[in-house]
């Protein structure tokens, strides 16, 4: 068994390429996991990958491999990038929903975003994260990153300038699947708003402020729970549009 050097560049590639797709990749890129982990994996996932991904590379010079490695990172980026932005749909529709129930007010740590959100947002963030490890979504995700070395060789990554195109796509996209989920809440708090305005007219000594808030919690409440059985509905919402994402992030670079 004989190990050149032109087999650790092809190597070294495949791990650039697994590395950046794990930093910035669905459940892999959480925070709570620990960096030896991530490390671990990465090298461990790109021995098993150089086993069986053919490769024959051509550079010239020191410039030609950095380039190389610049180009591999890229293609890891871009893919987990246009994977993980499937989340943030979630984050907007919490927010969306709290802003009409009343819990806007109370920010906490999104671990997948790194951002403050609404309560409801992480309910829906965890709720469909656990929702992928349930239904083994990670291994499909590992798996297309796998199959990218057949359609994207080692080396042959062709990054286009029309790949913003693909981000225009999920704008329109987000707003389309973050409005479905909230619609429920929208159309709730619509008839609740038009109760109230009824009763300002009939009854103008209430102070419908304070009944307002009230009612408002306690019917946002209710939708809430009644939405907890439609859930596999907002998971599947999130992962089609992941694996949408990622199937055209791979079409873009090959």
């Amino acid at each position: 068994m004989t190990f050149t050097v032109h087999d650790f560049e092809i190597f070294l590639l495949i791990l650039v390429r697994i590395t950046a797709f794990v930093y910035v990749a669905p459940f892999f890129s959480l925070k709570n996991v620990p960096w030896k982990v991530k490390v671990g994996f990465s090298l461990f996932f790109a021995l098993i990958l150089f086993q069986t991904v053919p490769g024959q590379i051509q550079y010239n010079g020191v410039m030609g491999f950095a380039a190389l490695i610049i180009s591999e990172s890229m293609v890891g980026l871009i893919i987990g990038f246009f994977a993980n932005i499937s989340y943030y749909i979630l984050s907007f529709a919490g927010s969306m929903m709290d802003m009409e129930i009343g819990f806007s007010i109370v920010n906490e740590f999104n671990p997948l975003s790194n951002l403050q959100t609404t309560i409801t947002s992480n309910y829906y963030t965890y709720v469909v994260m656990l929702t992928m490890l349930v239904t083994n979504l990670h291994h499909y995700i590992i798996l297309a990153m796998a199959d990218t070395f057949k359609v994207i060789p080692v080396g042959g990554a062709v990054i286009s300038p029309n790949i913003y195109l693909l981000m225009l796509e999920f704008i329109k996209n987000y707003f389309i699947i973050g409005f479905r989920i909230v619609l429920p809440v929208f159309a709730g708090m619509l008839i609740v708003n038009s109760i109230l305005a009824i009763l300002a007219k009939i009854a103008p000594q209430l102070n419908m402020f304070v009944i307002g808030l009230q009612l408002k919690v306690l019917v946002g409440l209710m939708i809430l729970f009644l939405l907890a059985g439609f859930t596999s509905t907002i998971s599947g919402f999130i992962f089609d549009e992941m694996i949408t994402m990622m199937k055209s992030a791979i079409k873009a670079l090959s």
